[in-house]
């Protein structure tokens, strides 16, 4: 591990811990060159996971893409960043305890719209509105009203 403040390779690990709710590790390092403290993340390596598009093309996963449109659903809402990561990191724990190498895109946009519906129905319903291409108000009170049913 090379150190992000003057490079070098000399370093030691001061503090390992597991993250919660994650496969992975934090390590708190020290510099032996600079003196300067840094944090990485371990994370156990995976099969490569496979999204299938509507259009049928394959694209390699890609998780930013979820966070970015659970990001914009949950905008100027007061969800903790903390349970917003928790949810994704759930959603991708899913898909790859699945144990298939590709997965839907439409598989990925309802898992998300499911925990997104156990966060927050107004996040809910931004992210709805987009995935599922509302076309005026009439499909948009549609919805409405379907959650206020349940």
């Amino acid at each position: 591990m090379k150190c992000p403040f003057c490079g070098s390779d000399a370093n030691r690990v001061t503090d390992s811990r597991p993250v919660e709710e994650s496969n992975s590790i934090r390590r708190r390092r020290q510099c032996d060159r600079c003196g300067k403290r840094f944090t990485t993340y371990e994370k156990i390596e995976t099969i490569p996971l496979v999204v299938i598009k509507k259009d049928h093309t394959r694209q390699q996963y890609d998780r930013s893409k979820i966070e970015a449109g659970v990001m914009r659903a949950c905008y100027k809402r007061s969800i903790p960043i903390t349970e917003i990561q928790m949810k994704i990191d759930q959603i991708e724990t899913e898909l790859y305890n699945r144990g298939s190498g590709e997965v839907k895109s439409s598989e990925i946009g309802e898992m998300v719209m499911d925990e997104l519906k156990k966060l927050d129905l107004v996040a809910y319903v931004r992210f709805a509105s987009v995935y599922r291409e509302f076309k005026d108000v009439g499909t948009f009170m549609e919805e409405l009203k379907k959650m206020m049913k349940e």
